[in-house]
């Protein structure tokens, strides 16, 4: 959870910085992904992604 907070607060800066440079189309969308982030309706699989690249190239 922690990467997801991390990510949605990067989300929040990088609005910022779009909005003070006038894209605020940028910015709606890097708001609306950390609001998704924030939200739960995103899932970190992170951790699974590397289990099983771990498992498939130990052999």
């Amino acid at each position: 959870m922690d990467r997801l907070k991390k990510a949605a607060a990067e989300h929040r800066r990088a609005a910022a910085v779009q909005r003070e440079r006038g894209r605020d189309a940028a910015a709606d969308r890097h708001e609306a992904r950390a609001d998704a982030l924030e939200s739960g309706r995103v899932t970190d699989r992170t951790d699974d992604v590397i289990s099983i690249f771990r498992a498939a190239f130990r052999r």
